[in-house]
This record gives C-alpha cells, sequence and structure tokens, in this order.
C-alpha cells in the first residue's frame, strides 16, 4: 500500500553496502580522485585523524586541480577544523563550512539541539554515500579514546536516480546555509542540468575515455531516499520503518544505536510479535552517554513480554541505524529510533527493496547478535538492582522533559 508521506520506491539503482569506514573511506577516496566537476559532503563528525586526513587530502587535490568542493559539519560533533587544516582548505579553494555553532551558552539554549547529523556524499552527480558513519577512524572514538574492537557501522554506495535526490537537498542546504533569503527557490533543475552539462564536457575534453567512473549504467534495485529535517518531513523516517514493521510477515532485524521508540513504533513493533512475526533488535551494549544507555533499559520489559528479543552488542560501540524486514526490504542511514533524533535532527537514510542486498545486510546482523552479541534474559531484567531501576527511570525522565521543552509529545 503507498504512502502518500512517503517518497516512491524508484527502479534502476545499484546499491553496494559498506560496512565501517574501512570500507567507506577508500570507496570515497577512489571517487574523489575521479571527479572532474563537483564534490558535496556532509557530516556530523569529521575528525582528522588517519581516516580524515585521508579524506580531506583527497578533497584538498580535487580542489586544487579545479574541482568545487563543498564540504558542511556539524558545530557539535566538528567543533573546530584545525588550524592546518583550515589552511590548507582555504588555499585549495574548498568551501566549508560549520553548522550552527554553539557559542558561550553551548546545548543550554533548546534549539542549539538541532544538528545536522546526517552522512551524505554526492560525487559529479554519478555517485553518492549515505549512512551512519561519520569522518572518524573505525577504531577510535573522541570520548573515550582508543577502542578494542572496530565501530559497528553502515553506510551505502548508490549509484542511479536517488543520487539525483542527494544532489538537489544538499545544494539547496548549502544555499540556506550562505543565508540566501530565496533558498527555497533555488532551481534545483537547472543546477542538475548544468552539474550533468559539466561533467560531459570535462570527461569529453579528456578524449571521451577520462578515468571514468567504473559504474555501470543502471541496475534493478528499488531504492529511496528518506530525509527528516526541522522544518518539513518531520515523521518520514520513523513512518517508513512503522509501514514496513506493519507489513511484515516473517521477520523484523533492526540495529540501532541509541534506540528509544516512541509509543507509535513501540506498538508497532509490539503487534508485529503479537502476530507471530520474530522481531530481534541489536542494541547498544556498552555505555556511551547516561540518557542514551539508560532510558531504553525503561521499555525493555514491554519489549520483552511481547516476546521481542533483544540483544546488546558488546565488543565496542554499536552505531549502525540499519534494518532488514522479511529479508527484502532494508534500510541504511544516520537515524536513530529515538526522540531527539527523530525530532531534532537531520537525518537521511536510503531504503533499499531488493533480495540480495537486504541477504548481505541480514546476514551481517545475525552474525553480529549470534556471535558478538549477549542476550537480554527477561528474568534478569525484571529483577535487575534498585540502583539500576533508578538511573533508568531518572534518564528517561530527562529525555521527556527535553521533548517537552520542543512542545512535543511523547
Amino acid at each position: 500500500m503507498k504512502d502518500k508521506h512517503l517518497p516512491p520506491l524508484r527502479a534502476a539503482h545499484q546499491v553496494q553496502l559498506l560496512q565501517g569506514g574501512q570500507a567507506l573511506f577508500p570507496e570515497m577516496v577512489r571517487f574523489i580522485a575521479r571527479s572532474v566537476h563537483e564534490i558535496r559532503i556532509e557530516t556530523y563528525i569529521f575528525h582528522f585523524d588517519a581516516s580524515g586526513e585521508q579524506v580531506a587530502g583527497a578533497l584538498v587535490q580535487a580542489a586544487q586541480r579545479g574541482v568545487a568542493v563543498y564540504l558542511v559539519m556539524d558545530g557539535v560533533g566538528t567543533p573546530a577544523v584545525p588550524k592546518e587544516w583550515a589552511r590548507r582548505f582555504d588555499e585549495a579553494g574548498v568551501h566549508w563550512h560549520i553548522f550552527l555553532p554553539l557559542g558561550s551558552l553551548g546545548l543550554l539554549i533548546p534549539s542549539r539541539w538541532r544538528r545536522l547529523h546526517r552522512k551524505l556524499c554526492v560525487i559529479d552527480g554519478q555517485v553518492a554515500f549515505c549512512g551512519g558513519i561519520n569522518v572518524l577512524d573505525d577504531w577510535f572514538d573522541p570520548n573515550h579514546g582508543a577502542l578494542s574492537a572496530p565501530r559497528f557501522d553502515f553506510a551505502v554506495r548508490v549509484n542511479g536516480p536517488l543520487v539525483r535526490s542527494v544532489h538537489e537537498v544538499m545544494v539547496q542546504f548549502w544555499w540556506r546555509l550562505q543565508a540566501v533569503r530565496d533558498a527555497k527557490n533555488v532551481d534545483l533543475a537547472a543546477s542538475w542540468r548544468d552539474l550533468e552539462e559539466a561533467v560531459r564536457l570535462a570527461l569529453q575534453a579528456e578524449g571521451g575515455h577520462g578515468k571514468g567512473y567504473g559504474l555501470p549504467a543502471s541496475g534493478s534495485t528499488r531504492a529511496a531516499l528518506l530525509l527528516r529535517d526541522n522544518l518539513r518531513h518531520r515523521s518520514r523516517i520513523e513512518r517508513a520503518y512503522r509501514k514496513a514493521i506493519g507489513e511484515a510477515h516473517e521477520e523484523i532485524i533492526i540495529a540501532n544505536a541509541y534506540f528509544q521508540p516512541g509509543r507509535k513504533l513501540r506498538q508497532a513493533l509490539i503487534h508485529a510479535a503479537q502476530r507471530g512475526v520474530r522481531v530481534r533488535l541489536l542494541l547498544q551494549g556498552r555505555y556511551e552517554y547516561f540518557m542514551q544507555y539508560h532510558a531504553v533499559r525503561m521499555v525493555y520489559g514491554v519489549l520483552l513480554r511481547a516476546g521481542i528479543e533483544i540483544y546488546e552488542y558488546e565488543p565496542s560501540f554499536l552505531h549502525a541505524k540499519v534494518a532488514v524486514i522479511d529479508r527484502r526490504w532494508a534500510t541504511v542511514g544516520s537515524s536513530n529510533l529515538e526522540p531527539l533524533s527523530l525530532l531534532l535532527a537531520r537525518e537521511a537514510n536510503v531504503v533499499v527493496v531488493d533480495e540480495h542486498f537486504a541477504r548481505e545486510l541480514r546476514a551481517r546482523l545475525v552474525h553480529a547478535m549470534e556471535h558478538e552479541g549477549r542476550r537480554v534474559d527477561p528474568a534478569a531484567y525484571a529483577h535487575r538492582p534498585w540502583q539500576q531501576r533508578l538511573l533508568d527511570r531518572l534518564a528517561f525522565g530527562l529525555m521527556r522533559v527535553m521533548i517537552f521543552l520542543h512542545g512535543k509529545r511523547y
């Protein structure tokens, strides 16, 4: 059944699953090195470690050969760019911007909670990347230092009609950041045509052979881009989850770093389990932040009583925001299933309907649950210490207060 609030799934895509920065960054750098006209990147964290410097260096080299490079980083995830890299960006002609810097009062101002959390990249209108992976080494965390195992996260590389959607949203966002009053009236169709023509001419100037992109002309996978921002589409990503969950017949697997589902999403999962669908959740098992760690445990009880299986990932930090339903429908993106992400952050997910892609993602999630996750025992959860219960209630209450300050019901 179609939902008028969701973008239609379009065919003719090729979608590649990428696990971790170790798979994503070399792929991004490979296409950045082949770029001839334009590169756009948005990320929450751009950390100038070895991995970040690899990407940053590729952007500088592209700009030096005349490619237009646009880079946007979030002001919480990336409060500052090192002076040396800021100089190199400026000298090369990289256009870079830090979104909504915190200022002296930081997050004390509720409006500052609205963050750029999506991770998007589009190169020459030929290929796009989307997922949950920041420009950050898999083995390092800015708050916890070196990790004993790589962070668990995913992204996708896409070529096909969806690339144009990614390009349009990134162009429009850049113009809004430049304080252009009529940014909403930017001619996105003309911008896309100009890009296509510029890339065609650049490749033609290289004798029609050039470096090329190594991409097939088309594919058979259906896909769609889901966006959430502070002005429109506030419930689009959650709505897509609820629709897929509501139509599930056999199996639901969700891996989500910060999982605190609202009432409608909880009910959708519970109803699915009650009608015989096997529901498995892979969630954060290591302590990262007080509120995200404890608040979710307040809803474990109702989910476990419905027969939902919960696994906590323990080798390292789980940062994935992915799902596979009925071995056919899948999503990979940046959106956590908790109210602060669903209400306050700019997010981007790709939905993929393809049995081969879903099978690959499912295999990795099942392996993580069975070999790297600890299944939550309902009896042990019910008898957890009172101190644990108190912290869980406190975190859950704090979450509700923060949402209330934004006039939302949770």
